[in-house]
């Protein structure tokens, strides 16, 4: 599948773009997954809701392919976690965590440029995502120099940019004001209408339920289905 200059790998009819099955983690003794099995169809937009501690950003990490399950098997956009395959799969998925990962000493223009190229789209579309997530006017500021809030919307400029198949959101409303919390609901629904899937992750499921088609809970590394999201 291509979006301009962008090549995913393709997934096939029927084929979904994740399932886990058996899904356990161990850190030493410690087990953080238990029997997770999950899957995630084209098109669906997926809550996981937990306390801290829960297991939520390791399930989300092994959904990103950075980790490599304890027990189990864990396929990705038609590609196994662990094998070779999984490095061209990789340029389908967006991770949006805690932290926003930008290069402090270049601009926000300058960044959200250096992505494009990173991800293979294309670099004449960086002022139109910035304009989108309102900061058209503060392309030009360093990225150290700008609120957290600000490097979040960066953040959502890239998904809307690379356009992933898969797009992970680990706690997707934190450091946002209100003004650009709409940029969730924007962002989610551009992934869903490409037919690609989305898997929000918080601990404030109010705030996830208008967006997502059923959740599940996670605690104490096991994951439960709670349902069609009403």
């Amino acid at each position: 599948m291509a979006r301009g200059d962008l090549h995913f790998p393709a997934v096939k009819e029927g084929v979904p773009i994740a399932a886990l099955s058996g899904v356990g983690v161990r850190f030493g003794r410690m087990p953080v997954l238990r029997g997770v099995d999950l899957r995630i169809d084209p098109g669906e937009v997926v809550g996981i809701v937990g306390p801290n501690g829960s297991g939520k950003s390791t399930l989300l990490r092994i959904l990103a392919t950075l980790l490599k399950p304890t027990e189990g098997s864990a396929s990705v956009l038609g590609a196994h976690v662990g094998s070779n395959g999984i490095l061209a799969a990789r340029s389908g998925i967006a991770l949006l965590g805690h932290h926003p990962g930008l290069w402090a000493e270049l601009t926000l223009e300058e960044n959200l440029t250096f992505i494009a190229r990173m991800a293979g789209a294309p670099t004449d579309g960086v002022a139109t995502a910035l304009e989108q997530v309102g900061l058209g006017g503060a392309k030009q500021r360093r990225a150290d120099h700008s609120s957290h809030g600000m490097q979040r919307r960066v953040e959502f400029a890239r998904v809307l940019l690379i356009k992933p198949q898969l797009l992970l959101l680990d706690e997707a409303h934190a450091g946002l004001d209100r003004a650009a919390q709409k940029l969730v609901n924007v962002t989610v629904s551009d992934v869903r209408r490409r037919a690609g899937a989305v898997v929000l992750v918080s601990h404030e499921p109010d705030r996830m339920l208008p967006l997502v088609d059923r959740t599940y809970h996670l605690e104490g590394g096991s994951l439960l289905p709670n349902g069609p999201a009403s």
